[in-house]
């Protein structure tokens, strides 16, 4: 062996040393993020630490919380089990990009036999046998930032794709918020529907024995039959709605039809930052909700895009080795043993590409501008969705007063009739009408709970600051 191939021997060991040593001590990272789960569902809400667990439902005698049913919709969505395929697949380009980085580094082997026959029969055919080891080592050292944006764009969009598993995580909470309250507005109905077939037959009851004594007529009697009917069929009714609602609630949490579920009757009245003023509402929308953010993100991505594509358009410089044993590949065995090694640093310089890096540079700014309209819109249409929630909030949060003091007054109407029909001193038509409006002050009263809860968690949501413990009831 040479002097020269012994000095590209000694290069190769330093390249190769390089790769070994080196290159994994540089602070690149893993290509895959830490902390990402294995479940095909959010293992954590956005704000929380606390795991979600798949619930098997409400059985008998056990009240469906809205936590219960979020979980179950959680588990059960196939958009959230899309987004966290979609986390994965961005991931994964995360670690296509960093792999750029790195050296690439081969090495073949072949066992040939050369077989040459000479036309005639003075010459004898020969046959070498040997092997043969071809060893090739790249490196790309500078690219005129070609990598580094694509490695941002693939982390960029790996955000965006974290922030929209996010986004969507806020959309199912909001949309089963609906449904649950909804289901709960239609069993309190149904409830109070109850209570009032009952008064209406204790009027009735009532009026028959006044009837029966002498002190009442039997028109008294026929109008609080009336009544009575009319409660029955108001009740009926309100029992369909009730499952309606329920057929509504379980669709929203991916639970099949028929299922027996049981809700939890009271509502929560907690209050707090949804008091907060509108602009300081809209101000931390604009900050931290999913949506934007992942707007926001996949514009940067955009914008690394345009860089990486002008890099291919100018030269770039590599660090390369070679060694070849008995021979070199397409060109069969040497008939001596021979080692030769090859070290050299190759610029590369395009002069010349049909203009493709000029359109590649517009297409990756057309993106950008397409990107930027997207974040606009999201940002706007968000923020609408903010103001309709805030002032739904805000005045359902004033009514829940006025329903309070709507109630107290029709309860004490109600009793005050009932002890003066009694006592004879009022008729048939100052009781109906005062048990009349005690059921529409109880049903305001539950719309107005009901109403109130659910504006507030709508809110929360539309702000995308939806947490697990604000579902806790």
């Amino acid at each position: 062996m040479n002097a020269n191939g012994a000095s590209g021997a000694r290069g190769l060991r330093l390249a190769i040393a390089l790769c070994v040593y080196v290159i994994p001590g540089l602070p690149w990272g893993a290509p895959l993020p830490a902390g990402q789960p294995n479940e095909p569902y959010p293992a954590v809400l956005p704000g929380d630490s606390a795991s979600v667990t798949c619930p098997v439902g409400s059985g008998p005698g056990t009240a469906l919380s809205l936590a219960n049913a979020v979980d179950l919709a959680l588990c059960n969505n196939p958009q959230i089990r899309a987004a966290w395929a979609n986390i994965r697949v961005r991931a994964a380009a995360v670690g296509v990009a960093r792999a750029a980085d790195w050296p690439t580094l081969s090495v073949s082997v072949s066992e040939l036999n050369d077989r040459t026959a000479y036309s005639g029969a003075q010459s004898p055919a020969t046959d070498t046998t040997g092997t043969m080891v071809v060893g090739e080592f790249d490196w790309r050292l500078f690219d005129f930032g070609g990598r580094s944006a694509m490695r941002h764009a693939a982390q960029a969009l790996l955000e965006a794709a974290v922030a929209s598993r996010d986004a969507t995580i806020q959309k199912i909470l909001g949309a089963v918020v609906q449904a649950y309250f909804g289901a709960v507005t239609a069993k309190a109905a149904a409830d109070d529907r109850t209570q009032d077939e009952s008064i209406a037959r204790e009027t009735l009851a009532s009026a028959k024995r006044r009837e029966a004594k002498g002190g009442g007529s039997h028109n008294d009697t026929l109008q609080a039959t009336t009544a009575l009917a009319r409660a029955s069929l108001d009740k009926n009714r309100a029992k369909g709605t009730y499952q309606k609602a329920l057929a509504v609630l379980l669709y929203s949490m991916g639970v099949p039809a028929g299922r027996l579920i049981n809700l939890a009757g009271d509502v929560d009245l907690r209050t707090g930052t949804e008091e907060n003023d509108l602009s300081g509402w809209l101000k931390d929308t604009e900050q931290r909700h999913p949506a934007i953010v992942a707007a926001r993100a996949a514009v940067a991505a955009a914008e690394d895009q345009v860089v990486a594509a002008r890099s291919a358009g100018r030269p770039t410089i590599d660090l390369t080795a070679n060694y070849y044993q008995n021979g070199f590949p397409y060109q069969g065995l040497t008939s001596t043993n021979t080692r030769v090694a090859t070290v050299g640093v190759t610029v590369t310089v395009p002069l010349f590409d049909g203009f493709a890096t000029h359109y590649s540079v517009e297409a990756a700014q057309a993106t950008v501008r397409v990107r930027e309209a997207e974040l606009e819109d999201t940002r706007e249409t968000t923020l609408m969705e903010v103001v309709q929630a805030y002032a739904d909030a805000h005045s359902s949060l004033l009514n829940l007063t006025a329903s309070g003091d709507l109630l107290t007054a029709a309860q004490a109407a109600f009793e005050s009739s009932e002890r003066r029909y009694a006592e004879g001193a009022a008729d048939i038509l100052e009781i109906l009408s005062a048990q009349s409006g005690l059921a529409d002050a109880r049903s305001e009263r539950t719309r107005c709970l009901a109403e109130w809860r659910s504006a507030r968690l709508n809110l929360l949501a539309s702000a995308g600051i939806l947490n697990a413990s604000d579902l806790k009831d």
